[in-house]
């Protein structure tokens, strides 16, 4: 009999009311064991790491233990404390991952103060935007982005008292902060300040620990507000989920940071690392030295995002199809037998020593040599590429599904369970979880195959959006958090997602792309009538479908002394480049990313119509029904781009 890894716990309910039907309620069967309580501190082990540069060459990582950061830590809420902060205020915390920005954070969290992530991929005035309107009183900034702060001061004056440097901070910026009224300190001379012990406030479960600003899909970015009481159980939920496959982290354990810690996914692990007593070793920010930075620290726990592992399983199998006949034979029969053995219900550890040992102890190196736990989120692994890293890596690998509301993971998939692979695991411990139907998509929750929006409820939850509580009313029902993704029961309990509701999605490296700005920026070129963007989670890259104007094609053919009718030269690669490439310049010119150029294009002559069911009778995109109608267009374009990008 096929294991379930969920327990219903609530009945499906009819449609009724003007409501949609919804499926039963499950949560996790191992919620009903309970979580792992208190945590111990280890004063002596190795906490935040970071590779010393000397004459522009990075070195060894130089280690700060538990004891050293807490008496930091304590400097700097002091100071923050001295300028008339108060518990329940808001600091702001802006720049790349490093021993500065958690002990920033950890310094807010000792004296009841908010911490509030700064980042700019939001859009160009997200910074602006954030220091207003949560009201920042001390912004901690990296070095290099003080002088981008600075610019936007004189904005936002009526809350930020300071702005403290990570680093050392030159007196022409203090000069320049001066004369907006704000000091400005290097992280030396601020922690100085701290000199008065104040008294620690106690945390109440339901005060504001941070406020995380994420995208929607229009206006301006919104600040989803996280409690105590959430942050602390999505830690202890991570704890419990690893504890069950007996791969918890413990104190010996090295976490590599580099995913941003203004994101929720990083702040979660990292804080479960940390109550552990694990060290943290961070990256130098660039990516060129990614890897060099994993194989100087040798971490043994390591999170990823899909492009990331996309992009090792990418690297390897070039390696591999570049060696020798016999070499490539050995790869291949190692795999499949390791593989078979996975598939029989083997542990990761048990379904092949022998082949780990000669055969995938080289790609283990090649992430330090140490790693023994590998996490993915923020969008859905694809299939085959969890597969080969489950096999090939030498360590388990756990998927999940989350999103800053649920504070970081909502589903997680369990270790060793080859069965789950291509799912997402079911509901974590503390989160309980049903499908509402979407009858205009054709998704029903009571289905033999249920399918519908995923809804959650549970203390990992969000309180709502700062100072937003008509959006917050917007995802909330009868106590139900509505996620805006589709999900699929599987028949042993699992989840597997399938699509988005609204029209804002994630590509495989965490972007987030709201596709209806992007068609509304690219329609503005005079070449063209009609656009579809499509991307999803699996790719790292956009497409469109384009409708041209037929006099822009015409002319574009005469210019270059080319013959034939509308529809031949629509199929012209030279017509499809030159049209993809005005698009482009179109939307740099309305200032889009880099993320949301647009990488290969289809040629339409025939406008998307209501007789083909592509438009709504307002003649706004019916989306599903694009993607089955180009479907197999979309599938070459993705094709024709990657090799392309080979080239």
């Amino acid at each position: 009999m096929e294991e379930t890894y969920t327990v219903k716990v609530g009945e499906a309910t009819p449609a009724a009311g003007g409501k949609p039907s919804a499926g039963p309620v499950y949560r996790c069967m191992y919620s009903e064991v309970g979580l792992i309580g208190a945590v111990k501190q280890y004063p002596k082990n190795k906490m935040l790491g970071q590779r010393k540069v000397s004459d522009g060459k990075a070195g060894d990582y130089v280690w700060l233990t538990y004891e050293e950061v807490y008496q930091k830590v304590i400097k700097i809420g002091s100071a923050i404390r001295s300028l008339g902060v108060k518990p329940g205020g808001h600091c702001g915390i802006y720049g790349s991952n490093c021993p500065e920005w958690v002990m920033a954070m950890q310094a807010c969290n000792s004296q009841g103060i908010c911490y509030v992530p700064l980042y700019d991929t939001l859009g160009a005035n997200a910074v602006e935007f954030i220091m207003d309107h949560a009201e920042i009183s001390i912004a901690f900034v990296q070095e290099s982005k003080i002088q981008s702060v600075l610019s936007v001061v004189k904005r936002c004056r009526a809350h930020i008292k300071a702005i403290v440097s990570f680093g050392d901070v030159t007196s022409e910026l203090k000069r320049e902060a001066e004369q907006l009224g704000v000091s400005c300190f290097s992280w030396e001379e601020f922690s100085s300040m701290g000199k008065q012990n104040y008294e620690l406030p106690k945390k109440q479960k339901d005060d504001i620990c941070t406020i995380m600003y994420t995208s929607g899909t229009t206006g301006d970015p919104k600040g989803v507000i996280i409690t105590n009481r959430a942050l602390i159980a999505g830690v202890m939920t991570t704890e419990h989920l690893l504890k069950v496959t007996d791969k918890v982290v413990a104190e010996d354990d090295s976490y590599f940071s580099y995913l941003p810690l203004a994101h929720i996914f990083d702040q979660v692990i990292g804080n479960y690392c940390i109550s552990k007593g694990a060290s943290i070793g961070f990256w130098q920010a660039d990516i060129r030295y990614l890897m060099e930075d994993v194989q100087m620290m040798k971490p043994t726990v390591f999170c990823g995002v899909p492009r990331v592992y996309d992009r090792i399983y990418t690297g390897i199998n070039q390696k591999i199809q570049s060696g020798g006949m016999i070499a490539k034979s050995l790869f291949q029969y190692a795999y499949n037998y390791k593989l078979g053995n996975l598939r029989k219900g083997l542990k990761q550890d048990e379904a092949s020593p022998f082949f780990d040992k000669i055969v995938f102890s080289k790609i283990k190196e090649g992430l330090g040599g140490r790693i023994r736990l590998l996490l993915s989120g923020a969008a859905p692994l694809p299939r085959h590429v969890e597969e080969f890293m489950r096999v090939t890596s030498c360590s388990v690998l756990v998927q999940g599904y989350g999103l800053t509301e649920s504070c970081s993971g909502c589903f997680t998939s369990i270790a060793n369970v080859f069965s789950m692979i291509g799912s997402v695991g079911p509901p974590v411990t503390t989160i309980e979880a049903r499908l509402e139907s979407i009858p205009e998509m054709g998704y029903d929750a009571l289905s033999n195959v249920p399918r519908g929006e995923i809804c959650l409820r549970g203390h990992t939850l969000f309180s709502g959006y700062y100072k937003r509580p008509d959006l917050t009313e917007e995802v909330f029902s009868d106590g139900w958090f509505h996620t805006g993704d589709i999900g699929e029961w599987q028949p042993d309990g699992t989840m597997k997602i399938i699509d988005r509701k609204k029209n804002i999605f994630k590509l495989s490296q965490g972007e987030y792309v709201a596709v209806e700005v992007l068609e509304s920026a690219y329609v503005q070129s005079p070449l063209v009538t009609s656009v579809w963007v499509y991307g999803n989670s699996f790719e790292s890259f956009l497409v469109a479908v384009v409708v041209p104007e037929k006099q822009a094609i015409e002319d574009w053919a005469a210019q270059n002394n080319k013959t034939g009718n509308f529809a031949e030269l629509c199929n012209d690669p030279k017509a499809r480049m030159y049209i993809q490439d005005e698009l482009n310049k179109t939307g740099k010119r309305l200032g889009l990313r880099g993320f949301e150029m647009l990488k290969a294009i289809h040629l339409e002559t025939t406008p998307f119509s209501i007789e083909k069911d592509l438009v709504t009778p307002t003649f706004k995109l019916k989306r599903p029904q694009l993607l089955k109608y180009y479907k197999d267009c979309i599938d070459q374009l993705y094709k024709d781009a990657k090799v392309g990008n080979k080239q």
